[in-house]
């Protein structure tokens, strides 16, 4: 089993920039796969951006030059960095591990844009 705990969200201006981080504990050995999520009110969650341990990332359309998701070094932490946010960028954001038997999920960190 994999624990995940994200942190660094907040509220931040248009244009600002914010870094989440997600910590993983447990069996961070079997991850091969970590990504953000984001969930806003009212709407599905979605996928903002992932990283395989061999380096692949996908990441949203919408978040394409302007956000960027850490490699996967130790397996133990893995870091959003977001820049030039826009108001629809408010949300919670989870973190998110994949091994090969199971899917974990963090408990969520709000992200607010905001004048």
């Amino acid at each position: 089993q994999v624990q995940l705990v994200e942190s660094g969200g907040g509220l931040v201006q248009p244009g600002g920039s914010l870094r989440l981080s997600c910590a993983a504990s447990g069996s961070i050995f079997s991850i091969h796969a970590m990504g953000w999520y984001r969930q806003a009110p009212g709407k599905q969650r979605e996928l903002v951006a992932t990283i395989t341990d061999g380096g692949t990332t996908n990441y949203a359309d919408s978040v394409k030059g302007r956000f960027a998701i850490s490699p996967l070094n130790a397996k133990n932490m893995v870091y959003l960095q977001m820049s030039s946010l826009k108001p629809e960028d408010t949300a919670v954001y989870y973190c998110n591990a994949v091994s090969l038997t199971v899917t974990s999920w963090g408990q969520g960190t709000q992200v607010t844009v905001s004048s």
